[in-house]
């Protein structure tokens, strides 16, 4: 495991809390259009931050994106696994080639 299966975990367990109890709760309640909004404000904060130049601060951003990008995943029943599976089939290919091999459209 690590620490992104565990939150994983932890986002799962919420799917089902009272929403006034947690955060991630509330916004998996509010659906995942709600969650994949956020995961892009948190994404545009980070690209803020790598702009400036504030490693501190893309570091914080980056992890709001990472646990945004989590909620947006089981929003949609989407395991971590699956992520990274892909991530392991492109391994050793160039990000060139990738890129070519996706379908046109």
């Amino acid at each position: 495991m690590t620490l992104l299966h565990d939150l994983e975990v932890i986002i799962q367990d919420r799917k089902t809390a009272d929403p006034s109890s947690s955060w991630t709760a509330k916004l998996l309640a509010k659906g995942p259009e709600k969650c994949a909004e956020k995961f892009g404000e948190e994404a545009i904060e980070a690209i803020i931050e790598a702009v400036k130049g504030d490693r501190a601060k893309l570091a914080s951003e980056g992890a709001d994106v990472l646990y945004h990008f989590l909620v947006m995943l089981a929003a949609r029943d989407v395991p971590l696994d699956d992520v990274l599976a892909e991530l392991a089939k492109r391994q050793g290919q160039s990000g060139l080639e990738e890129k070519a091999s996706r379908p046109k459209g």
